[in-house]
């Protein structure tokens, strides 16, 4: 069970590589409207895994033009098939996409903004920037890579923002130190971070304990990234004692609703917890890939979301569904 959604036709217009491993795609929708969106925005896309369909979701890269969706795939290894799939697109190619929506809340009241972004994650944060130099506001991009060869739209970045730029590169011994970084700028300014989630927990970490306000730090990060790598594990179902395996490319979520198990959801992010069941039981540990829950309520391993969180060993969860409930209306 999905909220609605509008989906529409679209169209692969052209792709290029904007770093080794990523690829940008041009999308042009059939009916398609130029008007701005939101800074931040991101699209889901109609896929299909091993003849499977499925949906994923990408930032859009930049501001709204009149070419169509840009977006930008990293090419990952321990992907779910989402990757692979967009890579194997060529111009032409026809898909089915959504209208754009943001997720990312911007106060654009404001005067000093920290954008900070690991790998990947410039995608949301390229029109933020851009957005950011229109309006003459004081800011600055902190963008960390594995290399400077890895780091996507490098060149434009550099080209647009100049001194407002600066680039860490791991294979060169830069390292960003988020604690300092946030403890130089203004009381009221507000910070925008796009990155994987261990990237995630120490920069919301260094936020607090610089005694800033959690509603000034806005995010949005990767579902796919967690505390160790994608593996099978198994679910067990409390209400039928149907006990289920996870393969390493798919989703808990998708497992359970493709055996019945009518489980609302969203996002399929991690970020809005709509999907959100309880734990029963852990034998083994759960690796919790979401946005929703707080560090604490991960570490009491009483709610899972199914949409991106992982586990080792088995877990019992409960749907909250009851075959024999009497019907309600």
């Amino acid at each position: 069970m999905r909220f609605e959604e509008i989906w529409g036709p679209a169209t692969v217009v052209a792709t290029r590589d904007v770093a080794p491993r990523i690829r940008e795609i041009l999308i042009r929708p059939d009916q398609f409207s130029s008007a701005t969106f939101p800074v931040g925005s991101h699209i889901k896309v109609g896929v299909s895994i091993d003849g499977r369909p499925d949906v994923r979701s990408y930032s859009l890269v930049g501001e709204a033009a009149s070419a169509g969706f840009r977006i930008a795939v990293r090419l990952a290894e321990d992907s779910r098939g989402g990757s692979r799939y967009m890579w194997s697109l060529r111009e032409g190619a026809r898909l089915n996409v959504t209208a754009p929506a943001s997720l990312f809340a911007i106060d654009w009241q404001r005067r000093n903004y920290c954008l900070v972004a690991g790998g990947i994650g410039i995608t949301p944060l390229f029109g933020a920037a851009q957005a950011l130099q229109r309006r003459e506001a004081c800011f600055m991009l902190h963008y960390a890579v594995r290399s400077r060869r890895d780091a996507a739209y490098l060149d434009d970045l550099e080209a647009l923002l100049g001194n407002r730029l600066r680039v860490y590169a791991g294979n060169e011994g830069e390292r960003i130190d988020l604690a300092a970084t946030f403890s130089k700028m203004p009381p009221q300014a507000v910070a925008l971070f796009c990155g994987p989630m261990r990237m995630l927990e120490a920069a919301r970490g260094a936020w607090a304990a610089c005694g800033r306000a959690p509603t000034d730090f806005s995010y949005e990060t990767f579902g796919s990234s967690g505390s160790f790598a994608a593996e099978p594990f198994r679910v067990r179902v409390k209400d039928t004692g149907a006990e289920l395996v996870i393969p390493r490319d798919r989703s808990m979520l998708d497992v359970l609703c493709e055996a019945g198990h009518d489980l609302i959801s969203d996002c399929k992010r991690g970020e809005c917890g709509v999907c959100a069941v309880d734990v029963v039981d852990v034998d083994g540990r759960i690796d919790h890939r979401d946005v929703f829950f707080s560090d604490a309520q991960k570490r009491e391993n009483q709610k899972i979301c199914p949409c991106v969180s992982r586990a080792q060993g088995l877990v019992t969860i409960d749907t909250m569904h009851r075959a024999d409930a009497a019907p309600t209306g």
